[in-house]
């Protein structure tokens, strides 16, 4: 996909249309929802494969849940990293395409790779040496520290592929190329699903119209799938690196082009990308502290934390798309020095992720039972997930204004105020709410939470679940409290200057 998008109108058949972004006669909503449908149709299909990754780990027990998610949260920790760097890095490409300064375009993609080799490997090596404290750390029960210590290290193997698909399909999506990690994807993740199934199961007969057909597994349950994922990951980042030297693109690098790094290029990324790391890092540490207090409910709350999540991540797909997609035009219209173009193109993606994101909460709460029952067939896990998720429904507009905010913020190359923000807010908001909340409803309840416990007694069930129920309230206003404030920071007009060299 050309930087230049312009509507194609001599070009023979069925030419794909391009604009331009920063074009101001074109229509805003049509260049958003063109530049924001293949990000939604990515994350729709990455969160069905998320589901069907749950649901067939989620058929092995409780406890095969809990092993997968229990050190999500420390990953999440170093991923953020990368991503952080990828947040710099899709700012200048963007501004650097809407400039039309193909060359410094060039540069920062060349510089996507580079500081995938110099930061991103040595990260990904954590979790591949610390793959039995990480558990450990997260407050792992005896019965499930051995496999969720394996799947840590198997996934951690392949850590840095998944590392490169967020860094280099924000170089992709920062030059407004939406289509091709879209269509890697797809591939990438129906092997995933394909390779699950192998995988996870053993040997089986499956009957289809009244024929009995023998399918061959591997029967490995929560390695398999760790093995799956960790190769689904290697396709993806390798595919992702061969397109920006393959793509017909005036932005396309070459083996011959230079790949030395590049210090003020590097210390220009960095000095971008450190408050969105301080705000990856903050929102990390959030979570395992959170972790902590929730994995000290038991395995239950364990298991329906990652269920209503994987639910909730529904609601991901439009505001995931609306929020990068905000990022690129807003960086793009500043490149071009178009800053009233940027302004219209925030208010109506507010306006038409907010009016999405709405009808998502509606059916996250009506249709709360049946989706955390694809998951899981445990009826406590249900139990408490579809409270949690019926919470969060209310929250789905106002989350998605936040982030449609904060990904103008960044598009413009203001990444320190959302750190600040996001700091703020998830630690006097979320962090204290939920400690406050688990320590005073479950003051008289000895943790951590056995399932032998819960088994005795099944008033602790009501009991957990409403301290659950509490903490996902504190998330919710957390996210009320960030939406106000980044929304005030946008209006205030600063980022209008966009990025500083």
């Amino acid at each position: 996909m050309s930087i230049i998008f312009k509507k194609n109108n001599a070009a023979p058949r069925r030419a794909a249309r391009k604009y331009d972004l920063t074009d101001e006669s074109i229509s805003p909503i049509r260049v958003i929802l063109w530049l924001a449908w293949p990000l939604f149709l990515e994350q729709i299909l990455s969160t069905m494969v998320s589901f069907a990754d749950t649901a067939m780990v989620g058929a092995l027990g409780k406890n095969a849940t809990a092993s997968v998610s229990i050190s999500n949260s420390f990953v999440f920790l170093i991923s953020g990293v990368m991503m952080a760097l990828g947040t710099g890095i899709t700012a200048y490409v963007a501004r650097s395409v809407g400039a039309r300064d193909v060359e410094a375009a060039k540069t920062y993609i060349r510089h996507a790779l580079i500081l995938l080799a110099i930061v991103g490997l040595p990260v990904a090596l954590v979790p591949v040496i610390l793959y039995r404290q990480i558990p450990m750390w997260m407050g792992a029960d005896p019965e499930i520290l051995d496999t969720a210590s394996q799947y840590l290290l198997i996934t951690s193997c392949f850590r840095l592929f998944s590392m490169a698909m967020m860094v280099l399909g924000s170089v992709f999506r920062g030059r407004g190329d939406t289509k091709t990690p879209l269509h890697i994807n797809i591939f990438v993740n129906i092997l995933n699903v394909v390779g699950n199934y192998i995988l996870i199961n053993p040997t089986h007969t499956v009957n289809v119209m009244g024929l009995n057909l023998t399918v061959i597994g591997a029967g490995w349950g929560v390695n398999g799938a760790a093995a799956s994922t960790g190769f689904s990951w290697l396709v993806g980042g390798m595919a992702l690196g061969v397109m920006l030297f393959v793509k017909d693109d005036p932005t396309r690098i070459s083996l011959k082009d230079s790949f030395l790094p590049d210090g003020k290029v590097i210390k220009r990324i960095v000095r971008l990308s450190l408050p969105a790391m301080g705000e990856r890092f903050c929102m990390s540490f959030a979570s395992i502290i959170i972790a902590k207090f929730i994995n000290s409910l038991g395995t239950v709350a364990i298991a329906a934390q990652a269920v209503y999540s994987n639910c909730e991540s529904i609601s991901f797909m439009p505001a995931f798309a609306f929020a990068t997609a905000a990022t690129t035009l807003v960086g793009q219209a500043l490149g071009a020095k178009k800053p009233d173009l940027a302004q219209k193109y925030n208010r109506t993606t507010i306006l038409l992720g907010a009016g999405i994101m709405t009808l998502a909460g509606i059916g996250l709460y009506v249709f709360a039972d049946p989706l955390v029952r694809i998951i899981t067939p445990d009826e406590d896990v249900i139990a408490m997930a579809k409270v949690c998720l019926r919470i969060v429904a209310f929250i789905q507009p106002v989350q998605t204004m936040a982030w449609i905010y904060a990904g103008s913020l960044r598009g413009a190359g203001d990444t320190k105020w959302p750190f600040i923000i996001t700091a703020v807010c998830n630690w006097a908001i979320r962090v204290v709410g939920v400690s406050l909340s688990v320590s005073v409803i479950c003051k008289d309840v000895l943790r951590p939470v056995t399932d032998a416990a819960v088994a005795a007694n099944p008033a602790l069930l009501s009991t957990l679940t409403v301290a659950m129920a509490a903490s996902v309230v504190c998330m919710c206003v957390d996210n009320l409290a960030r939406c106000v404030w980044i929304g005030l920071r946008f209006r205030q007009g600063r980022w209008r200057e966009g990025i500083a060299d």
